[in-house]
């Protein structure tokens, strides 16, 4: 099953980040960037959606990618006064409209696969020498500029949306050390469990109503530890390489399954602890989906790898440290099972079933 998924290729319609080459000189500011070119012309929220499927110019994007390169550029530059506003480019709080510098599309090819296209775009800077600062709007979703001419030092980030990057100097580049890099990413791992990691956060949850006692528990979540820091390394690093569309519902459904177990109670600590390190490989797989697309330096790789599985871990623990000051306190009643765990537990499986079917058919 593992060698199979490694193969398997991306889908169409997933969500993935604009990741950007920025060139600021002294009088101009260059963005090379890498994106899906027909979500920006169809006006889809990016920051809404994980699959545009899911969004209601979905059959405007299908559309669009049926179209060869220089249509779907003359479509580009029809609606570029629309999309030029979420190219943010910013000196001294004022913003920089961008131009057309010029476009790459690839032809029509296998429309299950998604088409990235080059989009190079550039402004000229007011005078003076102000740093600059790059981002997208909200709508455009996650962003991933790297400095160029900096070596492994220069910046390079992760930005939410609509997040901008910090002052990035004319003719010059902001250079950060490995810890900055390591901090940073610490940050990003705790953002993708709390608020953002609503599917391992009920997971967690689920190994949480499990547990009667604390030693299993914690047993359980170092497998999880374990498990998840393997798969991110691998896939992190492009050893290898597995879809979201094929991740994302294989950890809904070990969503809806402890949901199930906890419930019925069929299953053992020690049976429950291996299952559980089985389940991690597939997060450390979701987790990766993330961080694998970042296109970190070489050099500093290692740091941010570190610094996000952190991260993720005292996001994990959060989730832990509020269910249990919640109800923790009642693991011990004869009633506790049945009045608190069980219920709990089939609203999880039943999101988690909810997931599965929205990932896979809707």
């Amino acid at each position: 099953m593992a060698l199979l998924l490694t193969v398997l290729p991306a889908a169409a319609h997933e969500i993935r980040p604009t990741i950007a080459d920025v060139e600021v000189g002294a009088e101009r500011v260059t963005l090379r960037l890498i994106v899906t070119l027909e979500s920006l012309i169809a006006g889809i929220d990016l920051a809404e959606i994980d699959n545009t499927n899911n969004a209601p110019e979905a059959a405007i994007y299908d559309r669009l990618r049926t179209l060869g390169p220089e249509r779907l550029e003359a479509a580009l530059r029809d609606a570029w006064p629309r999309i030029q506003r979420g190219f943010l480019i910013e000196v001294e709080g004022e913003l920089v409209r961008p131009d057309i510098v010029s476009v790459e599309i690839p032809a029509v090819g296998n429309l299950d696969l998604p088409r990235d296209s080059i989009l190079t775009v550039g402004a000229e800077l007011p005078p003076g020498e102000a740093g600059v600062r790059v981002g997208l709007a909200p709508q455009f979703g996650t962003f991933i500029p790297r400095q160029v001419g900096g070596g492994e030092d220069a910046y390079e980030g992760f930005l939410g949306v609509g997040e901008m990057t910090p002052e990035l100097p004319r003719a010059a580049v902001l250079t950060e050390t490995a810890g900055a890099v390591f901090l940073r990413y610490i940050g990003a791992g705790v953002e993708h469990i709390v608020p953002l990691g609503l599917d391992h956060i009920l997971f967690v949850l689920g190994l949480f109503f499990f547990a009667t006692q604390l030693g299993p528990l914690l047993w359980q979540v170092t497998a999880f530890t374990v498990a998840h820091t393997i798969t991110l390394a691998l896939a992190a690093t492009g050893v290898v390489t597995v879809p979201a569309s094929i991740v994302e519902p294989l950890i809904a459904a070990t969503i809806v399954f402890v949901g199930i177990e906890n419930t019925l109670g069929f299953g053992t600590i020690k049976g429950r602890t291996a299952l559980v390190f089985v389940f991690g490989l597939l997060h450390g797989l979701g987790f990766a989906s993330v961080l694998g697309d970042y296109g970190i330096a070489s050099g500093r790789f290692l740091y941010a790898l570190v610094g996000f599985n952190i991260g993720v871990e005292i996001g994990q623990l959060m989730v832990i440290l509020i269910a249990f000051s919640l109800v923790g306190w009642f693991m011990s009643r004869a009633w506790y099972r049945k009045a608190i765990a069980i219920p709990v537990s089939l609203i999880i499986a039943s999101i988690g079933a909810y997931w599965v079917v929205e990932r896979t058919i809707l």
